[in-house]
């Protein structure tokens, strides 16, 4: 995740996210070759590359939203799956972990999608890219997910999707400290303030 390298600008910005966590990965995961996840520390190109991440999202769902006539209603943020099947299970969970926490933004699956995932293997971890035009991706690393807890993983990125940035100094306590807190960390729940600031970003579909 973190001391990742940059993909081309002309292509993707990576929005690097750090966050391992405590559980093993889908069985039917392909092992990863031999690489280390480094240490997490947050930098302002990663922090920029998050926001750049929500900013499509939320740009891709207000525009599918407007299309239906209604401006005030909770945003519906799809995603797809189809790209990762290994994960479908943790995927799954994540969207009910974060559609249970908030009441401004609900993560749905489907076909006419704002954002999807994708698993494979990456000498960074997993982490969350746009291209900044709507289309965007979370990529989900075998290795980290087999060294990490795989749902907290899946939820961390899912909160950049959200408008949520890393936090690796941060308790277990708080989902967005990622893989800060160690591979005995399992939490895959954002905390109180971790869900009212999401409630605030997607109020009205207003950040």
């Amino acid at each position: 995740m973190s001391s990742r390298r940059m993909l081309s600008i002309a292509v993707f910005a990576a929005v690097a996210v750090a966050v391992p966590v405590a559980a093993a990965a889908p069985s039917t995961a392909a092992p990863a070759p031999a690489h280390s996840v480094s240490g997490y520390v947050g930098s302002p190109q990663e922090a920029a590359n998050n926001k750049a991440f929500y900013d499509a999202v939320m740009k891709s769902a207000q525009a599918k939203r407007a299309k239906l006539g209604n401006k005030t209603a909770a945003v519906t943020v799809v995603y797809s799956t189809s790209r990762a099947p290994s994960f479908r299970t943790q995927i799954a969970r994540s969207a009910q972990i974060w559609n249970n926490a908030t009441n401004n933004v609900t993560l749905a699956e489907g076909s006419n999608y704002d954002f999807y995932y994708r698993e494979g293997n990456d000498s960074r971890g997993s982490f969350a890219s746009t291209d900044g035009h709507g289309s965007g991706y979370i990529f989900l690393d075998y290795r980290q997910n087999q060294q990490y807890n795989s749902t907290r993983v899946t939820a961390h990125e899912t909160g950049h999707v959200l408008g949520l940035p890393d936090h690796y100094s941060g308790p277990c306590s708080e989902l967005m400290s990622g893989g800060g807190p160690g591979t005995s960390c399992t939490n895959p729940y954002p905390n109180s303030t971790e869900a009212s600031r999401v409630d605030q970003l997607w109020v009205n579909g207003l950040n």
